[in-house]
């Protein structure tokens, strides 16, 4: 029997106001239904942020080391539960179980790093210019925080919100992605068996147009973290930003590695194999563009060819299949949509183009990896984020061109750069204009405690991952302690 999940506010599970519900569909085997889910409506998202309100203070008061415990215990239950975890991400989202299994590792590690930041929340003390004064800050909660996460990360994504915000002593209301509400379910429970509090977590499931759009606009939630899309981004900053609400936003990319004539090529290889046809091509960080010096570029499109034809499409609960399906139907139309304009730009398809068909093929949304040639930088398939296993190659001269056509994007997430030439490693490291970027590594891979987010499109300047959710998702709070026994006046002359 299918499984009816439910909502989680105000310490219960529960159903929607509204009575209405969805179905999640494996993107592999349409005919397999993960679960059902409420379509929750305004009304749910207001119980959620006063039940979050309600136990905001209680929260707070909890010391934070103590609080940093409950994420350690919330690690140790996703380790035992890992297996069962990636299992349930494949068939909701479709990704190989391979990487599910380290999707649900990057929210064990960001468990345990959150256990290590509850113990150095640190603050600053600093000399007075004054006699008997002391002068310190610490870090105070900002609240009630809403968090809305995207598919194709089901449970790394949100650990790297929730972790920090509940650690710095937030209470959190969380709407998952629509595809994936099971996963998020699982770590809900997960943390209340961990000992999070009735109350300081609330989950809302839906569409965005109505539980998304309730969240950012209530007066009672001081901070929105999103990640998404760069246009759904822009709305929110808007809104949020409007009525002085916090804002992160993580956002959209068109990421390009560059092979340079020096590089070796074998490794560049499996760097964007990995990084363009990895999750399907649905990360923000997915190689999207690759820019291959002239020197090489026939031969590297030869091996480059051959390694992808030979990738193995279908069911990621497969241990053999490298490559799953796109999430949704929706999506595989959007990106044959984007092959068609590249054909019609010029640029020349080289493999792929097309849905993928045949056998088990069709119960699912699959689309072949696909590759262009001849592209230039003002074509949509170059400067538009297609999120599918889409990869265009451009030729290039040298290094100083290499990195021009990197930076000609509205995008700077992430970057990479094949070489064994230490000066070119360093130019690229200044001159490239995104938040990250990996020498000899293909522009996926983000480690649970390094900075992670962009510039440009790519977000509002904060970031995710390390200490910086930290900083994001807590107030810092200036303190004097006057000692003297009178009256003294800064930033008055005194001397």
């Amino acid at each position: 029997m299918t499984r009816a999940y439910q909502n989680y506010i105000a310490g219960e599970w529960c159903d929607s106001d509204s009575g209405r519900r969805f179905d999640n569909v494996n993107p592999a085997d349409h005919s397999d239904i993960v679960g059902t889910f409420p379509k929750s409506t305004s009304q749910d998202v207001d119980r959620a942020v006063r039940a979050a309100s309600e136990a905001f203070y209680q929260w707070s008061l909890t010391p934070a080391p103590v609080r940093g415990e409950i994420m350690k215990k919330a690690g140790d239950l996703l380790v035992e539960r890992k297996e069962e975890i990636a299992q349930v991400m494949t068939r909701e989202m479709g990704k190989v179980i391979a990487e599910t299994r380290g999707d649900t590792q990057e929210g064990i590690d960001t468990a345990y790093y959150a256990f290590g930041e509850s113990r150095r929340m640190f603050g600053r003390t600093v000399p007075s210019e004054l006699p008997n004064k002391y002068n310190m800050t610490t870090r105070m909660p900002l609240g009630v925080v809403g968090v809305i996460t995207p598919w194709n990360f089901p449970l790394a994504i949100p650990t790297w919100k929730l972790f920090p915000a509940l650690t710095c002593g937030n209470t959190v209301v969380f709407k998952s992605a629509t595809d994936t509400p099971a996963t998020a379910t699982t770590f809900v429970e997960i943390l209340l068996e961990a000992g999070v509090p009735s109350g300081v977590v609330n989950l809302v499931h839906g569409g965005g147009s109505e539980v998304g759009e309730a969240l950012v606009d209530h007066q009672d939630i001081a901070a929105i973290s999103f990640t998404g899309s760069s246009a759904v981004g822009k709305r929110i900053h808007s809104r949020a930003g409007g009525e002085l609400k916090r804002v992160s936003l993580e956002l959209g990319g068109k990421n390009a590695q560059i092979v340079m004539d020096d590089a070796d090529l074998d490794l560049a290889l499996e760097g964007v194999l990995w990084g363009a046809f990895g999750t399907t091509g649905q990360r923000c960080t997915a190689t999207s563009r690759l820019i291959l010096h002239k020197k090489i570029h026939d031969r590297f499109i030869e091996m480059l060819e051959a390694a992808t034809s030979k990738l193995r499409l279908g069911n990621g609960l497969d241990e053999e299949v490298q490559v799953g399906p796109v999430i949704n139907l929706g999506a595989r139309e959007n990106i044959h949509e984007y092959v068609q304009i590249g054909k019609k730009e010029g640029a020349q398809l080289i493999l792929g183009g097309e849905p993928a068909t045949g056998g088990d093929l069709d119960k699912g949304t699959f689309y072949q990896p696909t590759i262009f040639t001849g592209v230039i930088p003002g074509m949509r398939i170059h400067d538009e984020e297609i999120f599918g296993p889409v990869l265009s190659v451009i030729e290039t001269v040298d290094l100083s061109e290499a990195i021009a056509i990197l930076n000609a994007t509205q995008y700077g997430l992430s970057s990479s750069l094949y070489t064994q030439r230490i000066d070119a490693a360093f130019v690229a490291m200044r001159d490239i204009e995104c938040g990250i970027t990996y020498i000899n590594g293909p522009t996926i891979g983000a480690e649970c405690h390094m900075p992670f987010g962009g510039a440009k499109n790519t977000g509002n300047g904060h970031r995710e991952g390390g200490y910086g959710p930290y900083d994001f998702f807590s107030e810092t709070k200036t303190i004097y302690v006057d000692y003297s026994g009178k009256l003294q006046r800064a930033q008055i002359d005194n001397r």
